[in-house]
């Protein structure tokens, strides 16, 4: 199967997978995984390795589910783990309730979702948003607790600041090689300068859609009234006695975060020899994520609770266990789509939608989101197509250009559904079910990503 037939498979497919996870109650791994191979099957993938007469292979349906489902770990499932270790030592030293009270401080009791919206922003410019979600849910927790402010409300407004950074503003390699393959590449401060500004109406449209979303649905996390919540608060408080100091506050999470940036920074400069490796040797999330874990394990000391470090961390990994696994499911899926004809039948189609201007890179890129799960792919998938494309389309200035990046970035956040980890990781360490997480995390890029696309095509029209 191919073309328009293996398209509306595809959304057949995904509605199927929805159904049976929210209706039905099939286990979210059990579903994406059934999902995916009869998705395999209708794609015609080989149901072996196939040996081509030019010498190359053709992965069968066993090959393709092993790599999506490998290739898923490599990339994030070590950053999951080691993040989330560092997320318990934060809320079992105290250390995430002094974040939350120097957050407070700032910026006020009255505003924790704005806040924590910032903060993602802020964060997830040289960190992955997958990464900045796990380091900075503890933050969200604990202004919770603080605050008494909805759950849902501060777990959406987190994830719209960390999305919204994480498709439009280098380091991150995503705009990066979007920027590089449309030729702009030279010019990344014209791209982060017109990242920051697009950022302003998407961040303004999560900020009021938390708001609203937290009072129509309840996470695990608000079982008890608002008087409990505050008590809850004052009772931890009081068990630690005194809150840690603001650096050893700060460090497990601010140390990954600068080294990642002096990754980003030593290959956007192309440092070579001995400093730029050890850069980014160290920028690698992997290797950051793993000093920060150092520095919570310090502070865990320090707390005189070095007794509970083997607990802590068999918590942990029973914790972001379901959490991998559901994930991996999700690569799978992906992988499955990327190894069909549906995104080289989506590019050879390209030219149908030229017509409409600076929204034929956001639909594109929204297309290729949706279907394969991944914003970075969808941004350089897209980019790749879009290059040849730019004086047809009347895109040719730096201005105009730095634009369409924003305009496939927009695209690549539209949207995260069960096919994308981000989705799963905001649902699981947001303490919602699937269901949802439809209702939050997938309507909410959906707003953002329109949000953005009309500011950019406002600016489109003065560039």
């Amino acid at each position: 199967m191919t073309g328009i037939p293996l398209i509306l498979a595809f959304v057949l497919a995904i509605v199927v997978m929805i159904v049976a996870i929210s209706k039905w109650k099939v286990h979210p791994f059990l579903a994406i995984m059934g999902v995916s191979l009869i998705l395999a099957l209708l794609a015609g993938i080989p149901l072996a390795d196939v040996k081509n007469v030019d010498g190359t292979t053709t992965s069968g349906i066993p090959s393709v589910i092993g790599a999506g489902f490998s290739g898923t770990f490599s990339s994030i499932g070590i950053v999951i783990i080691l993040g989330a270790l560092i997320g318990t030592i934060l809320e079992k030293t105290g250390a995430a309730l002094k974040l939350a009270d120097m957050v407070i401080k700032i910026v006020g009791k009255n505003r924790p979702a704005l806040a924590i919206e910032l903060m993602g922003w802020i964060v997830s410019i040289p960190v992955f948003c997958d990464s900045g979600f796990v380091i900075l849910n503890p933050i969200r927790r604990a202004l919770v607790k603080r605050t008494g402010t909805s759950s849902v409300a501060m777990t959406v407004a987190l994830s719209a600041g960390l999305y919204i950074s994480h498709v439009f503003i280098p380091p991150t390699p995503g705009p990066i090689a979007a920027a590089s393959t449309l030729g702009i590449g030279e010019n990344l401060l014209l791209v982060m300068g017109m990242g920051a500004v697009c950022s302003i109406l998407p961040l303004i449209a999560g900020y009021f859609f938390a708001k609203y979303i937290g009072k129509q649905v309840k996470s695990s996390e608000e079982q008890g009234s608002d008087d409990e919540t505050v008590k809850t608060y004052e009772q931890l408080v009081a068990e630690y006695g005194k809150l840690p100091g603001a650096f050893n506050a700060l460090a497990p999470i601010v140390v990954p975060i600068l080294l990642m940036a002096l990754g980003s920074i030593a290959s956007m400069a192309g440092w070579a020899g001995f400093s730029g490796n050890l850069c980014n040797f160290l920028g690698k999330p992997i290797i950051a994520l793993a000093a920060g874990t150092v520095f919570a394990i310090v502070q865990l000391f320090l707390a005189g609770r070095s007794a509970d470090f083997y607990r802590l961390t068999n918590e942990t990994l029973k914790t972001v266990g379901p959490i991998l696994f559901i994930t991996a499911a999700g690569g799978v899926l992906g992988k499955v789509i990327s190894a069909s004809s549906m995104v080289s039948f989506i590019t050879a189609h390209a030219d149908a939608l030229k017509t409409v201007g600076i929204f034929f890179p956001f639909l594109l890129a929204a297309i290729l989101k949706s279907a394969q799960g991944s914003s970075t792919v969808s941004l350089t998938t897209t980019a790749g197509i879009v290059s040849p494309l730019m004086g047809a389309l009347g895109l040719t200035t730096p201005a105009l250009t730095a634009l369409t990046v924003m305009a496939i970035g927009a695209g690549a956040m539209t949207v995260s559904h069960a096919n994308d980890s981000y989705f799963w990781v905001v649902t699981n360490f947001g303490g919602m079910t699937p269901e949802q997480g439809y209702k939050t995390q997938t309507l909410m890029t959906l707003v953002i990503g329109i949000a953005a696309m009309i500011g950019i095509f406002i600016l489109s029209l003065f560039l």
